[in-house]
């Protein structure tokens, strides 16, 4: 059976996850692609900035898995995480059981969250469950392997305990918003954490300030309608392709 060209690409992009470097023939064996579809595929995708060509084959785009540690992170648009994280704590209600990952804008929601309404988080952050401490909410924290850099728990162990749990919510923050290539972060051991904490939530909500629209990391953690964008305030020729994928609440600061 014939493989449509994005489907090829999907696969190529999953090579490049393992393989850092993939031949031309690889991908036809594998994609039973012709060399000239191959080619092309290539092309579109490194148009996309996903990957870059070198000869008889690609390499993996180092600039998407380029990522600041988590203060480096805290660091940018903090006043715009602030407002975002404000607003997604809107959405907490009494006895909810929620998850946040262990990104800044999902940081920047533990001073919002309600107090005293029996609200239960689960987080992979160390610096979250921290935060959540100090407000005395009950918080329950994965175990894993720590990444030191953003200081969230990842791994197998990890996701064999999200396994065992259910959400009402999860609000997640991403490096990059884009209306075809949905989520994308540039860890794909983080990325792992966001996907599955999304797929045991009634209601996800993704969190980003403008600075990540229409940027892409290395690996998709879900397609733009997956989850409700929360976003800062921008134009609407900005906002408008996002829009018509998923829902789209505009934060003004």
């Amino acid at each position: 059976m014939k493989m449509l060209a994005e489907e090829r690409q999907q696969i190529i992009l999953e090579m490049l996850k393992t393989n850092r470097i993939v031949k031309v023939q690889e991908i036809c064996n594998r994609t039973h692609g012709s060399e000239s579809s191959v080619r092309r595929d290539l092309q579109a995708l490194e148009e996309r900035g996903l990957l870059e060509r070198v000869h008889g084959g690609a390499k993996i785009n180092y600039a998407l898995q380029n990522e600041p540690d988590m203060f480096g992170k805290a660091s940018q648009h903090p006043n715009a995480k602030q407002a975002i994280g404000k607003q997604a704590a809107t959405h907490v209600n009494a006895e909810d059981v929620i998850f946040l990952d262990a990104g800044t804008s999902t940081l920047a929601m533990v001073d919002y969250l309600p107090i005293n309404q029996g609200i239960t988080v689960v987080t992979n952050g160390i610096l979250h469950a921290s935060a959540l401490a100090e407000c005395h909410i009950q918080t329950i924290l994965v175990g894993g392997k720590l990444k030191a850099t953003t200081k969230a728990i990842v791994g197998v162990d990890a996701i064999s305990q999200l396994s065992k749990l259910r959400f009402n919510k999860a609000f997640l923050g991403i490096n990059g918003v884009h209306p075809i290539d949905g989520y994308t972060t540039p860890d794909p051991d983080e990325a792992a954490i966001k996907e599955y904490a999304m797929a045991k939530a009634q209601h996800s909500f993704v969190l980003a300030d403008s600075s990540k629209l229409n940027e892409v990391s290395f690996v998709q953690v879900a397609p733009l309608n997956a989850a409700t964008l929360i976003v800062e305030h921008a134009s609407a020729k900005l906002l408008h392709p996002f829009m018509k994928e998923t829902t789209v609440e505009e934060v003004k600061r």
